[in-house]
């Protein structure tokens, strides 16, 4: 093994010993050998510890665990720092790869296609043991990302993490003030560098389960509001000139009844700009029974969106 790997494979660990050994598996039966695996505990015990120093299986694993809880997605941030490789792998401990052949697919691809610095494949999302649906990159992804990044408000289109392999000395990282969006202001950064690569085979499979972050998350005004204010704030509010991010905003105002500005302002102290108060104003006028019917509110938002850009940022 070389002393800087072609593949760091990352994984912030946290106590899940069952999701971790099918993960850990899933490696070691990978064809492609040119790979380390870096394991970041954020967990309260030594479980993980004493699963990893148990499993033989692998002979390159590293083991380090966080002297505090870093949290997500800190601890990904960490498990990265610690990596030598030239890519870096990340994989969530409940996820794993589809096949033996997962790793190999992503080298074969790029060495077919070295420009590319950033690299998503297709999924499995799967509950339990059981595939509940195969994600592929569809024509309209395909041609919305090479648009522009920002058509990631429309969908995440590349997945989650550990569908993604990056170079390394891009030393792009997760923004910790995140949880609910962190993954795609991430990859909105990924893709802003020279392009991106997508692989059109299920080589990750996602675990579904009820731990996730994001099912905490999901509608939940004091973690929703204030990230979405901040990603505005460091994005720039000019990103509202792209219909499918003035979309999101609008959907989001909506689906957490959202009618005024304290509304944002018992969450968010920063000011709240004048295109983004004029849509809060535009919606508060509209029962909210009929701003949530699907055709109405796309109508709606399309109206106000062309108006808005009559106004200047």
């Amino acid at each position: 093994m070389n002393e800087s790997p072609l593949i760091s494979v990352c994984i912030p660990a946290y106590k899940r010993i069952d999701y971790l050994q099918k993960l850990l598996h899933s490696i070691s039966i990978q064809t492609f050998k040119d790979y380390e695996v870096i394991i970041t505990d954020d967990s309260p015990d030594d479980s993980v510890e004493k699963f990893v120093k148990s499993f033989n299986e692998i002979q390159s694993v590293y083991y380090y665990r966080n002297e505090k809880v870093l949290g997500t997605p800190e601890n990904w941030n960490e498990s990265i720092r610690r990596a030598k490789g030239i890519w870096i792998k990340l994989m969530h401990d409940d996820d794993w790869f589809e096949s033996e052949n997962s790793l190999m697919e992503f080298y074969n691809f790029l060495r077919k296609k070295p420009e590319c610095n950033f690299i998503f494949s297709a999924h499995h999302n799967v509950s339990g043991d059981q595939i509940v649906k195969t994600v592929y990159l569809k024509s309209i992804g395909r041609f919305l990302l090479s648009q522009s990044p920002l058509n990631l408000f429309k969908k995440i289109y590349i997945g989650n993490p550990s569908c993604t392999l990056i170079k390394r000395d891009l030393n792009i990282f997760y923004d910790n003030r995140f949880k609910w969006v962190v993954d795609f202001e991430y990859f909105i950064r990924c893709l802003k560098t020279r392009g991106y690569g997508y692989i059109n085979l299920p080589l990750i499979n996602i675990g579904l389960n009820d731990e996730q972050v994001t099912k905490f998350s999901f509608r939940v005004p004091e973690i929703e509001i204030p990230e979405n204010q901040l990603l505005i704030e460091k994005s720039g509010v000019g990103i509202l000139r792209n219909i499918n991010v003035y979309d999101y905003y609008w959907r989001y105002y909506r689906n957490l009844k959202v009618r005024s500005e304290s509304d944002i302002k018992k969450y968010y102290s920063e000011p709240l700009h004048p295109l983004l108060k004029q849509m809060i104003n535009f919606q508060k006028k509209i029962a909210l029974n009929i701003l949530k019917v699907g055709v109405i509110s796309k109508l709606l938002m399309t109206i106000n969106y062309f108006y808005s850009l009559l106004r200047k940022t």
